[in-house]
């Protein structure tokens, strides 16, 4: 199992695993963007890592794909750096796991790779958030070294902000 940035080679795999998402809300937010043309999908993901033609608010990120053998099992995007709003609500790390790879201790994996990535990158202190209702998430933050930092009100829903230092 390891991480790996997103390339044709997975193009099958990355379908199925949106098409398993369904209706659901997706995250991290590049499981949004338009896949029908997957070499247009990688170039926008890696024009995000380059921070270039990115959209107002945004700050340059990238996209990895936990994979083994030939599946993507889970995604994660993560941001360079945070501006006041993605630091307000946000983060450094937006992450998910495939539905039918759900329940097999793959999001501990996922976050605990994410966050050596982000180290590896420079960045020594790492903000997570979560809804406070979701609490799997917290579970996985805290098993990280996450420690609550502060709560919010972001429209309505209230989000834990988490810190993990270097």
């Amino acid at each position: 199992m390891k991480l790996v940035k997103p390339s044709l080679a997975y193009q099958n795999s990355y379908c199925r695993y949106i098409k398993e998402l369904g209706e659901e809300e997706r995250y991290p937010f590049p499981l949004d963007f338009a896949y029908d043309d997957f070499e247009a999908l990688l170039e926008k993901l890696e024009k995000f890592a380059l921070g270039e033609k990115l959209p107002k608010g945004y700050v340059p990120s990238t996209t990895f794909w936990l994979v083994e053998k030939e599946e993507i099992l889970g995604v994660t995007n993560l941001r360079h750096k945070l501006n006041k709003q993605i630091m307000f609500c946000g983060g450094h790390i937006g992450l998910s796991i495939r539905p039918s790879q759900r329940g097999k201790n793959l999001g501990n994996k996922l976050m605990n790779l994410s966050i050596k990535k982000l180290h590896y990158m420079g960045v020594n202190q790492i903000h997570i958030h979560c809804h406070k209702s979701n609490l799997k998430s917290a579970k996985i933050i805290m098993n990280n070294g996450g420690v609550l930092d502060s709560e919010i009100n972001d429209n309505g829903q209230k989000v834990q902000r988490y810190i993990v230092e270097d």
